[in-house]
Parts: structure tokens; C-alpha cells; sequence
């Protein structure tokens, strides 16, 4: 079972907005898209796409998922804080979460030891307990033929 971890893309900083009504900007949208097209490029075939409920979060998951043709739900355990992604991907085959930091590198230093600190846009993949796969926005775009 690959798991596969989406940090969002860049937001705006909500100046008086509430926290979870922040919202991608175009940048974030492209790194999005980006991070769609480059997985479908690696043969990458989702049966679900599990998201954070907070606006750029739920944006990011939709634009990736358009590439990769994966449906997106909302899962209050990536909203923010600690979770345990084994949990949450549970008995739902290869899945992509999208959420935020700190929560992302805390997660994968839960399942696999490895330090990481993922960038907005960036794409991390664990498997048996272990870390295959980190990418960066850029290196996503490269992949993507962007």
C-alpha cells in the first residue's frame, strides 16, 4: 500500500480571513497542477485522494486529482495537528492525503524515522515503513513537463 503525501500548494496569507478559508494562489494552483500531471506521468494510480478540509488544501487535492482521475473526500484527521497516516489510508488501497506542515514531516518521521521538511506543493510517497519517494514543487514541474 503506497501512501502518498501532498502538502498544499503556496496560499495567501488570509489577512483577515479565518485560517481554514485561506485559498491557493496561482502559484499554488500551478504547483497543484503540477504535482497532478507529474504523478500521472510516473504511472501513479490512485483509488482515493483523502484531504484536509481547510479551502487550499481541498483546492490542491481536486487540482492534482484532475490529472490522475482519483475522487477526493474530506478527512477531519488532516484539518491539522498529529495524525498516523497508516490510519487514515487504512483498507483504502493506494491513496494520496493532502494536508499541511508541521503535520506532513511529522508524519512520515512517525511511519519511517526520516527527517523531512516537505515545501508547499511537494510530494512524499511511504510503503512498508519506509520513504521512497520525496519531491520538490520544482522537481514535480520537471517531471510534469512544466
Amino acid at each position: 500500500m503506497v501512501i502518498w503525501l501532498l502538502r498544499h500548494g503556496d496560499a495567501e496569507d488570509g489577512e483577515g480571513k479565518p485560517d481554514a478559508e485561506r485559498e491557493l494562489t496561482e502559484k499554488g494552483e500551478r504547483q497543484s497542477r503540477d504535482a497532478g500531471r507529474a504523478l500521472e506521468r510516473l504511472g501513479v494510480e490512485l483509488e482515493v485522494c483523502l484531504t484536509s478540509p481547510k479551502v487550499r488544501a481541498r483546492r490542491t487535492a481536486e487540482l492534482a486529482c484532475e490529472a490522475l482521475g482519483a475522487p477526493v473526500e474530506e478527512d477531519e484527521r488532516l484539518a491539522g495537528g498529529d495524525f498516523d497516516p497508516l490510519e487514515v489510508a487504512a483498507g483504502r488501497g493506494e491513496v494520496m492525503l493532502v494536508g499541511h506542515e508541521p503535520d506532513f514531516s511529522s508524519a512520515v518521521a512517525l511511519v519511517t524515522g526520516s527527517r523531512v521538511k516537505m515545501k508547499k506543493g511537494g510530494v512524499a510517497a511511504l510503503d512498508d515503513h519506509i520513504l521512497h519517494v520525496l519531491l520538490r514543487p520544482k522537481d514535480l514541474k520537471a517531471i510534469a513537463g512544466g
